[in-house]
């Protein structure tokens, strides 16, 4: 008796590409950070989660298709990605703390004063593209992993991409259970506070390598 079966083979670089693209972004971040913030206050989260997920293809893709070698031979790139990344997270850590001085309640009914759609994703592309840990992380580590899959290095690159498309849209609409913890100013205090730690600590590390 002959009985056909129909086996689903996923090719192991796909939950290599998954396993380490996760590792690298599931980090609380700068970039987590906004999402997780746009998530609570049910603001453009949609077009947030798209803007971190399509740069992180782009990404991706980059490295896969060997930039990241690029990147390796031209360290001013780096360089100018340091500098900038500092100035803009530093700058963003001081309004986080403006934030937590003055503090605001989540109003989902009434926003007094929603944030425009434009500045959103000015400040998603920014915290993705001025971040030099992106180019690190993504670009060149991922993409020198992926390299060793020589024939499956797409498969890997697949698996990384679902890895940070599962990420963001989790992190995003997950955060929206919390809006009524954070329906008291208190507790955007607190999230700001850790937002402006975060956003400094991430801005002196970034800096720090010039001057060692």
């Amino acid at each position: 008796m002959s009985s056909s079966t129909v086996t689903l083979m996923i090719p192991a670089p796909i939950f290599l590409g998954f396993s380490t693209g996760l590792s690298l972004i599931i980090a609380i971040g700068a970039q987590n950070a906004f999402l997780l913030r746009q998530g609570i206050r049910r603001e453009h989260v949609l077009l947030t989660v798209i803007i971190c997920a399509v740069s992180d293809i782009v990404l991706i893709l980059a490295g896969v298709m060997g930039i990241g070698a690029l990147v390796e031979h031209a360290p001013w790139i780096l360089t100018f990605a340091r500098i900038g990344g500092f100035i803009f997270l530093f700058c963003y850590a001081i309004f986080a703390l403006k934030r937590a001085v003055s503090p605001s309640t989540l109003s989902i009914s009434n926003s007094a004063a929603p944030t425009a759609g434009w500045t959103v994703a000015l400040t998603a592309l920014s915290l993705t593209w001025l971040n030099p840990h992106v180019y690190v992380d993504t670009v060149i580590l991922l993409g020198s992993v992926a390299i060793t899959q020589h024939d499956g290095k797409w498969y890997f690159a697949l698996g990384a991409i679902a890895a940070s498309i599962c990420w963001f849209t989790a992190l995003a609409y997950a955060s929206r259970f919390l809006s009524r913890v954070f329906a008291s100013a208190t507790s955007w205090r607190i999230l700001d506070a850790i937002i402006c730690v975060f956003m400094a600590t991430f801005a002196v590390l970034l800096i720090r390598p010039l001057f060692l």
